[in-house]
């Protein structure tokens, strides 16, 4: 992992990355999240990057991995404010620890979150031209049987409506891998206080690429109601 401290900072913020990516793609996110003041931490999730381990489960083992990073985070200075960020598998992977493995950041930043490990498996396969069942739905299953979890209960509705945090979620109406559908889905089940964005013409990419200045301004505002709703 990597860690970027800041003079006086704000907050800590930690990252998680996307599938078949790994800390280092995250690292203009992690300059803008400094430049507000903010502390960074960069993980590596297991099987990518520098970490150990081979096997991916597309952000449901990897939640341990944010549960590891916010305790990391946590004993550091208990008192500062975590807010963890995510992008697609990294953010799947924020949404079960919240909802099953008991981590509660002071908000969450999630982009492009998929609805479930069928549905992003399904729209991989249509993406392709594929017929998507019973491809997927075999994949799923076998996938989930060789990693030792039930694959198709890996849910972020389902996570969504266990979460009470401040939650913003932002998403690529041009995005092929991940549907409006899921989106709107997820966004709806959050329990908590939230706010949404989403960047017209812009697929399931890094947003700063396409739409700098509303990405920056989205997380500008957002973290300064988080910080507002603390005090």
């Amino acid at each position: 992992m990597w860690y970027g401290a800041v003079a006086a900072p704000k907050g800590r913020v930690a990252l998680f990355h996307g599938y078949t990516s790994d800390k280092s793609k995250l690292l203009t996110e992690a300059g803008f999240f400094r430049s507000l003041g903010y502390c960074v931490l960069l993980v590596d999730m297991s099987g990518a990057g520098n970490s150990a381990g081979y096997r991916c489960t597309v952000g449901y083992r990897e939640a341990d991995d944010v549960a590891t990073a916010s305790r990391f985070l946590t004993r550091q200075q208990p008192t500062a404010p975590v807010v963890l960020y995510g992008v697609s598998m990294g953010a799947a992977a924020i949404l079960r620890a919240e909802a099953e493995l008991g981590v509660r950041p002071a908000a969450a930043i999630v982009e492009c979150p998929y609805g479930s490990m069928l549905e992003t498996a399904q729209n991989r396969f249509r993406a392709m031209g594929v017929p998507a069942f019973p491809l997927a739905n075999l994949l799923v299953f076998w996938g989930g049987a060789q990693n030792g979890f039930w694959a198709f209960g890996h849910d972020a509705r389902r996570y969504a409506r266990l979460i009470r945090t401040l939650t913003l979620l932002m998403y690529g109406l041009a995005d092929r891998r991940v549907t409006r559908q899921e989106a709107d889905g997820i966004f709806a089940a959050l329990r908590g206080p939230k706010q949404r964005y989403y960047f017209p013409g812009v697929g399931h990419e890094p947003y700063w690429r396409r739409a700098a200045a509303a990405w920056q301004s989205q997380i500008r505002s957002f973290l300064q109601s988080t910080a507002a709703s603390r005090q």
